[in-house]
This record gives C-alpha cells, sequence and structure tokens, in this order.
C-alpha cells in the first residue's frame, strides 16, 4: 500500500508541476484534484504540504469553505543574492535532514552549488551522521545550513 501511495503522490506532484512549468500559478480544488486521481482530499494534502514547501520555491495559499481553493506559486527569485537572502531567511533554528536536502537541493536548482557539493552536504545532514548521544543535531544541522549560505554569499 505504502508504494502505491508513494506512486499516487508522484504522479499528483507532476502533474501540478507540469502545470506550474506552463503558468506561474496553479489554482485547484482539492476534491476535484482527488477525484481526478481516484484518491482522498488528504493525498493532495499531503503532496502540497511535502513537496510545494518554501523551501523547494513555492509558496502556497489556501482558502477554506465552499468557494475554496488552493493555490501554488512558484517563487522566481530575481538573482543569486535574493535567492540566498531568502534561503537564509528559511532556515529555522532546528533543521530536519529532510528540510536540509530540500534547502541543498534548491541551492543546486538555482546553480548555486554543484552535485558533488548538494551530495557532501547532504550526507553531513543525514541523522545517522550525529551519534546517538547528541541531543541538538537538528540545530547543528541548522547551523551548517546557515553557514554554507552565508559563504555562499561571498564567493
Amino acid at each position: 500500500m505504502q508504494n502505491q501511495n508513494q506512486n499516487m503522490s508522484d504522479l499528483i506532484e507532476n502533474y501540478l508541476k507540469n502545470v506550474l512549468h506552463k503558468n506561474e500559478t496553479v489554482e485547484i480544488r482539492r476534491s476535484e484534484i482527488a477525484d481526478q486521481f481516484n484518491c482522498v482530499p488528504s493525498q493532495i494534502n499531503y503532496v502540497i504540504n511535502t513537496r510545494f514547501t518554501i523551501q523547494q520555491g513555492y509558496v502556497v495559499e489556501s482558502k477554506r469553505g465552499g468557494g475554496g481553493y488552493i493555490r501554488i506559486m512558484k517563487v522566481n527569485l530575481v538573482d543569486e543574492m535574493d535567492i540566498l537572502n531568502a534561503l537564509g531567511d528559511l532556515v529555522p533554528e532546528e533543521l530536519s535532514a529532510r528540510e536540509g536536502n530540500h534547502l541543498l537541493q534548491n541551492l543546486y536548482e538555482n546553480e548555486l552549488i554543484t552535485k558533488r557539493e548538494a551530495q557532501m552536504m547532504s550526507l553531513m545532514m543525514e541523522k545517522d551522521t550525529f551519534p546517538s548521544n547528541v541531543k541538538n543535531a537538528a540545530e547543528i544541522r541548522s547551523n551548517m545550513m546557515k553557514k554554507l549560505i552565508d559563504n555562499l554569499k561571498y564567493r
């Protein structure tokens, strides 16, 4: 069942990204997309909440109720410094490995780091990098990401 859900999530993500590729913004009704993909509306929420985050370069707005919608917009930052400042502002005080990898992917997609640099930093972000007795791994991860982004501003 998990594999089927993963495939469904991939299909929904790809559909929304294809629409976004053609337009700057996509506005959807959760129930209509769920009907289109023959899935439950919570599956649409899952995809949007995990694959269309600000760390990945998307802004999501929603309005609940009868005329409700979900609007997804791709963030278009003007230049390298704007991207770095925006990403730096997004780094929380505690950063999960997953969030860190989203930020690294965004840096790579914006050609601010190489694929190899992204892969090396990703290894440093992994949960098993930190000994089990380290209580503040998420905070350390956050500090590493902030240092990386600050360093990129001055290269």
